[in-house]
């Protein structure tokens, strides 16, 4: 007989994966917080990935597809993924990596051997593209001259470049990359910051560079990177090789205190994440903002806006000992030629008068 004061016995039963009501559940959902095991996890994933991929049209039958890897979650997760939904709904994509190779001693080495491994496990072809074969600089070698403070400056430039570059190399029809939500939602936020509007229509889309040389997509743009969410979560029940240093020479970045913000409020709401894109799409931009007329680099061809693409800008003022040429917006490639006549015609005047004062 139960007694006043005695405790009720409690509901025992565990709790249940919410899609299959079979296993127990081993993490929550960040978007929808639905508590669902790793299998069914697995299988939502990539059903999401599929149907962002079919949804977007992000690709065609018969297309040579570059997926860009560095090693890092994201671009593993990517060539995973890719793969595998290529053979499971016969997608009919020819996959490469292709690699950008700075030359960051003890990050970029380490992280190319993990691709590697990636090519061997996911049995993709693997094209490896370095700065010192396409600029004649290594980004160690071009730290020792700018410092820590402008160098991702360098970093970004040359590695877009090389990566259209590498993807020419291999003739492929588009470069998927592994940009997530969070990666977006910094691009937005930094386009705001530094009040470049008329980027925000293009950094928000998920295929971009359709009127360049080759265009490039972005599977994951709808899921969430950050530690118990999506790409995180994916990678560490997946147990896929991936390299997860940090680069040693980007604690000074701009994008990286967008990021610490972005961590911020994810921990605080996972949705502001994907609000913050929504925000950036619906910007409305006024019609005299506009992006610059595309043209051609009269120097090494690529795409420019100007007569110089900013790539040769860097490049030249590495090559002349004038390394932060092309360095924001006030560094202007004409006027640094016009000051370096003049400094040279001060500098033969007075060596002429020097000249002239000794042979007396």
């Amino acid at each position: 007989m139960e007694k006043e004061g005695d405790a009720k016995p409690k509901n025992t039963a565990p709790r249940l994966c919410c899609v299959c009501n079979h296993r127990r559940p081993a993490l929550k959902r960040p978007k929808t917080l639905d508590q669902i095991c790793r299998e069914c996890f697995y299988e939502v994933f990539e059903e999401e990935i599929h149907q962002v991929i079919v949804g977007n049209q992000l690709f065609k039958p018969g297309e040579r597809v570059a997926i860009g890897a560095s090693g890092g979650k994201d671009s593993t997760v990517l060539a995973y993924v890719l793969s595998k939904l290529n053979r499971q709904h016969q997608y009919g994509l020819d996959l490469f990596l292709l690699s950008i190779d700075e030359g960051i001693t003890g990050y970029r080495d380490d992280s190319l051997e993990t691709v590697k491994r990636n090519e061997i496990q996911y049995g993709l072809p693997l094209k490896v593209v370095s700065y010192k074969d396409l600029y004649g600089w290594t980004m160690d070698d071009i730290v020792k001259i700018i410092g820590l403070k402008n160098n991702c400056t360098f970093c970004g430039v040359f590695r877009r470049q090389a990566l259209d570059r590498g993807a020419a190399m291999l003739k492929v029809d588009k470069v998927a990359t592994g940009h997530n939500a969070d990666d977006i939602a910094e691009t937005v936020l930094l386009n705001i910051l530094r009040g470049d509007i008329a980027r925000l229509s293009r950094c928000t889309a998920i295929t971009t560079g359709e009127d360049g040389p080759i265009p490039r997509c972005k599977p994951f743009k709808f899921h969430l990177l950050q530690i118990l969410n999506c790409i995180f979560t994916y990678a560490y029940f997946k147990r896929l090789d991936y390299f997860s240093t940090e680069c040693i020479y980007s604690p000074n970045a701009y994008r990286g205190f967008a990021r610490e913000f972005i961590k911020d409020l994810e921990r605080i709401r996972p949705r502001a994440i994907l609000d913050i894109i929504k925000s950036g799409e619906d910007f409305r931009i006024s019609t005299t903002t506009k992006m610059p007329e595309q043209g051609t680099c009269e120097r090494c061809g690529y795409i420019s806006s100007q007569k110089w693409c900013k790539a040769c800008v860097l490049l030249e003022g590495l090559n002349r000992g004038l390394p932060k040429l092309g360095i924001g917006r006030s560094r202007d490639l004409n006027n640094e030629r016009k000051k370096d006549v003049k400094e040279n015609n001060l500098t033969k005047s007075i060596e002429s008068k020097q000249c002239g004062t000794l042979d007396f």
